[in-house]
């Protein structure tokens, strides 16, 4: 049987067959949050079905070496003696963990609870394991800091931008790898490093560390230079 068509040929208008009654927002929005939670459970599992020996141990050593902070604070206290520009990158780095921390573990890990992955469950390797945190999952702290860091720090230093945002991005990976976070967490937690990276680059802007040029400002350019 054919739909019923108006003089034109086509079904619009009042011969159009009923769609159904439209999903209310709220629904449409608990329908949404599911599907990407389906892809997001989906994505933790294929990370941990793949066998990566020769990848299990380090990136099992990155993610306990990222636990509070430990490799962005280390590679800050060597900028720090690494001259003016490299110094006033450590400082704005530092404080961009800071504000990601906070904003993290105070703020985003109590307002959303998100349950830690069940990695039993999902078959990760014990040979990834890191001790299962105590919590919420969501946001990625760890995520939060590094990316944080490298954006803070690769603002002020562009040379340092490439190699800090790939190790961020290691980071970031290793918690799904050794089994303690969901994909889902760790891009939450990109995103909330980049603000927080934005907001201490704007907080130095704002109030300059006397003796030092604000961490924004370029070189001023000498009018008698060569063009």
């Amino acid at each position: 049987m054919t739909e019923p068509t108006n003089a034109d040929g086509d079904t619009s208008g009042p011969l159009a067959p009923d769609p159904g009654p439209a999903l209310p927002r709220g629904r449409a929005l608990t329908a949404v949050l599911g599907d990407l939670r389906a892809v997001d459970g989906a994505l933790y599992a294929a990370v941990a079905a793949t066998s990566t020996p020769t990848l299990d141990r380090a990136l099992r050593r990155l993610s306990h070496a990222a636990d509070h902070s430990k490799v962005s604070l280390g590679i800050a206290a060597v900028l720090a003696l690494s001259g003016a520009r490299p110094r006033r990158a450590a400082l704005v780095g530092v404080g961009a963990v800071a504000v990601a921390s906070a904003s993290a573990n105070v703020l985003g890990k109590r307002l959303v609870r998100r349950a830690r992955p069940d990695r039993e469950a999902a078959r990760v390797t014990v040979d990834r394991y890191v001790p299962m945190p105590a919590s919420a999952s969501f946001p990625s702290g760890h995520t939060a800091s590094a990316v944080a860091f490298a954006t803070a720090v690769g603002v002020v230093l562009p040379a340092a931008a490439v190699p800090l945002g790939a190790l961020a991005s290691a980071v970031g990976y290793s918690r799904v790898h050794v089994g303690v976070h969901y994909p889902g967490d760790v891009a939450a937690g990109a995103v909330l490093g980049i603000a927080s990276a934005a907001a201490a680059l704007a907080a130095a802007a704002a109030t300059p560390v006397p003796g030092l040029r604000s961490v924004c400002s370029a070189a001023p350019v000498s009018s008698s230079a060569p063009v």
